[in-house]
C-alpha cells in the first residue's frame, strides 16, 4: 500500500491567535517570509505525497488563492522584470494537486478529517495539522512514511513531553518497538488528568490512517463541545489492529500559539540562506545588551 494523499484541516477560526486572525486565517501568518500553511505542504511535497485535501470553513479562501495562478501578479512581475520573484511564485502554484472539500459545521478535528472520506478513498492517507511545524533535514512526514512502507499500519508522530505537561496533549502507552524510535501503541489518553497516565509520550500534528477510520468517525458520539474527537476514534482503531508512535527526529513547534509562532520565526530566520546570518547576528547583540 502507498500513501498517496495528505489531509490538511485548516477549518479552526485560529482564536488562539486573536486579534491578528480576525481577517486572515492562521494558517496565513507568515514564517519569515512564507505562510505558515506553504512549509506544510512543502513537507508533503519533499515526501513524495501527491495530492493535498485542504478541509476548509468560510473565510479560508486566502490559503486556496495563495496555491492559485495569479495572471495579472505574473505579468505585472514579468512587465517589472522581478524574474526570481515571479518563479518563485510559480512554484507555489505548482507544487502539488490540491483538493478543497468544505467542513460545514465547526464539529472537531475527527469530523473535519470525515469530511475527507469521499476524497480519499479506501487507501491509507496523513493527516497534518496546519499550525504543527516541524524542522528537520528530513521532514517528519518522510520519517513516518518510511516507517509505514516496513510496518503497513496507522502511525501518529509523538514527543517527549514533561509530566506536567501532559495533560495538555493527547497521550499515547504502549511497548518499545524493535525499530527505532518507534512503540507499539497498546492505549490513548486524551488529555490526561494528572496521574491518569504513566506515559510521556505526546501525539502532535501528523498521523497516518488506515481507510477504517473513516467508519469509526462517522458512528463516534460527540465528546466535549459537541465534538468529534479524533483520540478516542484512533483507540478504537488501535482495539481493531495494530498501530504504532514514532519519535520523529526534528524540532516541534506550535505555529498556532504565540510564543510558538517567535520561536519559529526565529529558528526558521537563523537557517535561512539571506537572513540567517545577520539574524544570528542581531541576536547575539541584543542578548549581550540585556546581560
Amino acid at each position: 500500500m502507498q500513501v498517496r494523499k495528505a489531509v490538511i484541516p485548516v477549518a479552526g477560526l485560529g482564536t488562539r491567535f486573536l486579534p491578528a486572525t480576525k481577517a486572515i486565517p492562521k494558517e496565513m501568518l507568515t514564517i519569515v517570509d512564507r505562510p505558515t500553511i506553504q512549509y506544510i505542504v512543502e513537507e508533503v511535497v519533499a515526501s513524495g505525497i501527491e495530492q493535498v485535501i485542504f478541509i476548509t470553513s468560510e473565510g479560508k479562501a486566502a490559503i486556496e488563492n495563495h496555491f492559485d495562478y495569479n495572471f495579472q501578479l505574473d505579468h505585472t512581475l514579468r512587465e517589472k522584470k522581478k524574474t526570481v520573484l515571479g518563479e518563485e511564485l510559480s512554484h507555489i502554484s505548482n507544487l502539488i494537486d490540491i483538493i478543497s472539500v468544505r467542513q460545514k459545521k465547526p464539529l472537531g478535528l475527527g469530523h473535519a478529517i470525515c469530511t475527507a472520506k469521499n476524497v480519499v478513498g479506501d487507501e491509507p492517507f496523513m493527516v497534518l495539522l496546519g499550525d504543527d511545524l516541524v524542522q528537520n533535514n528530513t521532514p517528519c512526514a518522510k520519517q513516518m512514511l518510511d516507517l509505514f512502507d516496513q510496518v503497513g499500519e496507522s502511525i501518529v508522530a509523538v514527543q517527549r513531553v514533561p509530566m506536567t505537561e501532559t495533560h495538555q496533549y493527547g497521550i499515547v502507552e504502549g511497548e518499545a518497538d524493535a525499530r527505532p524510535r518507534t512503540h507499539r501503541i497498546s492505549r490513548m489518553v486524551e488529555k490526561p488528568i494528572p496521574g491518569a497516565s504513566y506515559s510521556d509520550l505526546a501525539i502532535i500534528g501528523r498521523y497516518i490512517l488506515m481507510p477504517e477510520i473513516f467508519e469509526i468517525l462517522e458512528n463516534a458520539p460527540p465528546g466535549h463541545g459537541g465534538e468529534i474527537q479524533l483520540t478516542d476514534s484512533l483507540q478504537v482503531l488501535c482495539n481493531r489492529r495494530s498501530m504504532y508512535a514514532y519519535e520523529f527526529e526534528g524540532e516541534r513547534f506550535d505555529a498556532g500559539d504565540k510564543l510558538g509562532y517567535l520561536k519559529a520565526n526565529i529558528s526558521f530566520g537563523l537557517s535561512h540562506a539571506l537572513f540567517g546570518k545577520p539574524l544570528r547576528e542581531y541576536i547575539k547583540k541584543i542578548a549581550t545588551d540585556i546581560c
